[in-house]
Parts: C-alpha cells; structure tokens; sequence
C-alpha cells in the first residue's frame, strides 16, 4: 500500500467510525417522551422550519405529519447527508479502479541562461571542432524561444489488494448508511406518531374536562337555586362550587399540556411553532392479530435497518482486514504520457513514454502485523455486538408483545370502568334531583368518572404506543404503522 492508498483507506474508515456508530445509537434511543425534548439533546425533536405562519389553521391527519416528518426532521437530515457522503467516498473509491487521464496544454516565451545550466565558454571551446573557423561571433550565453506544447497523461492501477479490499470496504460503508437512514426513517415515524398521539390523548382530555365543567357549572347552579329558594343548606351549594373549581383547574392544566405537546409535534414535522393546526384523526383502536414471539423475530431479522447495518459494518471491517493483509503483496500500474512539442515556430515532434511499474513490499512486517492485528480486533468486537444483537432483538419482540398484551386489557378495563362511573353518576344525579341524597355522593361520583375517563384515555395512548414499539421491533413501522394503529 502506497502512501496514497494509505491515507485513502484510513479516511474511509475514520469516515465510517465517526458516522456510522453515532447514527446507530441516535436510532437505538428510546422513542417515548422525554422531560423537556430538544434536538440539542436529540436531533429528531428538530426540524428544517419551511413554511411561514399562516392566518389559516392547518389541518394535519397522521399521515400528513408523519410525511412531513419525511421531509423536514432535522434526524433524518443529518442520516440522509450521511447517506450522500459515502456515496460520494464510494465513488472516490471507484476511481482507483478507473484510468487517471488528464490533457493539458500551453504556449509561453521563455529565456535561459546557458551558463547557469553548465553550458559557459570553457564548455562551448570543448566542442570547437564542431565549428569550421571557431564559433560564430557574438554567440550570446542568453537564449531565448518560444514553445507551444500539448500533452495527454495516463496512469491505471492493474492490480492491487489494497485497492480491491478498499472499494468493498467503500460499498459495505455505502451500503450501512442507506440503512442507517432507513433506519432513521423508521425513528421519524415513530416519534411524529407517539407526538401526534400524545396530542390527540391530551385534545381527549381537555374535551373530557370541558364536559365535567359544564356538567358542575349545571350541578352548581341547581344547588345555589336550591339554596336560595330554602329547601337546601348552605353546604349543599358549597360543596358543588368547590367541584366546579376544582375541575376548572384541571381544565387549565389540561390545555396547557395540549398546546405545548402540539408545540412538540410541530417542531418535528418543520411546522412553525405559532401556526395553528387542527388534528383531522381520532385516537386509533384496533386489536392486533395474534403473532408468536418466533413469528415476529423472523420478520425482524429480515427487516430491521440497525440488523442491516451492522452486518454491513461487519463486511467494511473484513475488507480492513483483508487490506492491510494485502500490503504484502505486490502492486502493478501503468502510466505513459503524449505531447507535442513545438519551439520557435519549427515543426512539431511528438514525444511519448509508457512506464509499467512493478512494486514489490519487502519488509514491513511489524507495520502490517500491527495493522492488521487491530483490524481484527474491531472485527472480533463487530461480531460480538452482531451476536449481541440478534439476542437483543429476541429480547425487544418478546418484551413488546408482552406489552402490547397488557395494555390491550388495561384498555378493556379502562373502558368498563368509565361505563360503570358513568351509570354510577347517573343514578346519583337522579337521587340528588328527586331530593333522596345530597350533593357530596354525586360530587364523588363526577370525581370518580373523570378519573376513569382520565385513565381510558391514557391507556389506550399507551396501548397504541405499545402497538408502535412492535411495529418498530419487527422492522416494518414505516409500511405497516397504520395496520398496527388500525384505521
């Protein structure tokens, strides 16, 4: 390996190391909230702000946010930049394979000082029998011509280990940022989906909380009337008043969470975040078909980008080590030029050569042992994350099928339970109204029913975060998050 070749190959491999590790790890990061997000912390939490503020409100379904996300997540963008510049390293590499040509030409005047080039006059007495009568009078050591050329370079690498091993490692390399896109692609969805989620559960509470206020507003004002008209005591009318507070706070509290989890939304989709947008979808309920844990594994392994990318990674370090192993062989190139020289207005000659060169290393053995010794080792720790790997995917399919489970029952509970805190404040209300009980059975009936309607609505939040996590476990959260979330 030549010095070129050398530095050459070593920028691939630090090109490789400084992207593809961090990219991996960014996409590996847990997709759910996080307290105070930012892409200082995260980059996917930022976004490439296109649009300008419009007066009209935007009307914004899941996949519209998410195809935003696509195009704007400031994620994305840096897996896509990492994408373009190994591309253009393989191309680099590529023209190592490739002859080097290059035409150049050009037309100067030009004065040379005979002397200074070894030509003074004890030099010319030398060759004074070349001139019948000595040599012609006032012979000037200053000459001066004009010369016009023209010449065509080649050189061709014909065969070099070094430079064979170095284009696979370029295509592995190229090949691993694609997937690590891929796989930053699959992070854009599922973090613009558990941001719009989080949005809708929240609209779902601030909607239930406007419910429960309009509903003591009305328990409140029947039992001042009351009051006032005798047939009920003071404490029956204080008693709705501090309810009807009560849930105006977390009335308050509920529309201070919407707006800045829409702030959220809107800064990882390129939306600015004093444009007001409206969420065109309900929150999504349908039961997954049932899957084995082997089920979902074998599609895993087939679809995973961070599975791919990390075999690919595997494929650039043997080509590493395959290289610096190849410095022991020999290199072969070729190289020749052809010009046109033409001074002084005389005819022009052509002038040409063709140089093969044979390069044989003869001892660089500590050099190349120590090199490749330390490829083998980040091969050997490739492998062994690769294996890792493989149990660690087991561990999240299994992990999210078990979830996803959980939280399907946790929704059916959810939901009986508000059905029977509902019936339960109906029947109290009916009591309180024909006079039977006072108002604290129905104040802690309402209570009851807004905590369960509270817990329904984040647990089928959660269930639906449950059905992401698998869909990104299994590797197909880009094509199929919408057959997980159900329509």
């Amino acid at each position: 390996m030549d010095v070129k070749e050398t530095a050459q190959f070593a920028r691939w491999l630090a090109l490789g190391s400084l992207f593809l590790a961090p990219a991996a790890s960014i996409v590996a990061q847990n997709s759910g909230s996080t307290q105070n997000p930012s892409s200082t912390s995260n980059p996917f939490y930022g976004s490439v702000t296109v649009h300008t503020i419009s007066d009209e409100p935007l009307k914004l379904s899941l996949d519209d946010a998410i195809h935003r996300g696509f195009e704007n997540n400031l994620g994305l963008k840096e897996a896509e930049s990492g994408e373009k510049l190994f591309k253009g390293e393989k191309n680099i590499a590529l023209q190592q394979f490739l002859p080097t040509i290059n035409l150049s030409g050009g037309t100067g005047v030009f004065q040379h000082n005979l002397a200074a080039q070894g030509f003074g006059p004890s030099t010319l007495a030398q060759f004074g029998g070349l001139f019948p009568g000595g040599p012609p009078a006032g012979l000037s050591l200053i000459t001066k011509d004009d010369l016009t050329q023209g010449q065509l370079s080649l050189r061709q690498t014909l065969f070099s280990g070094v430079v064979i091993a170095g284009w696979k490692a370029a295509g592995a390399a190229a090949r691993s940022a694609y997937f690590a896109k891929m796989s930053a692609r699959g992070e854009v969805v599922q973090q613009v989906a558990t941001a719009y989620l989080r949005c809708i559960a929240d609209a779902s509470e601030v909607d239930n909380a406007t419910a429960l206020v309009k509903a003591d507003q009305v328990q409140y004002d029947h039992a001042r009337a009351a009051h006032e008209a005798g047939t009920a005591a003071n404490l029956d009318e204080l008693r709705p008043k501090v309810q009807l507070q009560s849930q105006q706070q977390s009335l308050i509290a509920a529309q201070n969470t919407l707006e800045k989890d829409l702030i959220l939304l809107k800064r990882e989709i390129g939306i600015d975040p004093g444009q007001k947008i409206i969420l065109t979808d309900p929150a999504p309920y349908a039961d997954l078909a049932d899957q084995t844990p082997a089920e979902v594994r074998a599609v895993a392994y087939k679809s995973r980008q961070d599975y791919q990318n990390l075999r690919n990674q595997i494929i650039e370090l043997r080509a590493a080590h395959a290289a610096y192993r190849a410095q022991r062989l020999p290199s072969l190139s070729f190289s020749g030029n052809y010009g046109i020289d033409k001074v002084n207005g005389s005819p022009s000659h052509d002038v040409f050569s063709a140089v093969g060169t044979l390069s044989i290393p003869i001892f660089r053995e500590a050099n190349i042992r120590g090199e490749s010794d330390a490829a083998a080792a980040q091969l050997a720790a490739a492998n062994a994350q690769y294996d890792d790997l493989r149990s660690k995917i087991d561990q999240q399919v299994r992990s999210a099928l078990l979830d996803a489970d959980a939280e399907k029952k946790l929704v059916e509970v959810s939901r009986s339970n508000v059905d029977l805190a509902t019936q339960a404040m109906n029947d109290e209300t009916d009591r309180v109204n024909a006079g039977v009980d006072d108002t604290l059975p129905l104040v802690t009936a309402q209570a009851s029913l807004a905590t369960a309607q509270s817990s329904y609505v984040q647990s089928l939040y959660r269930y639906n975060l449950a059905k992401l996590a698998l869909a990104r476990a299994a590797g197909v959260i880009e094509l199929q998050y919408r057959a997980y979330l159900g329509k």
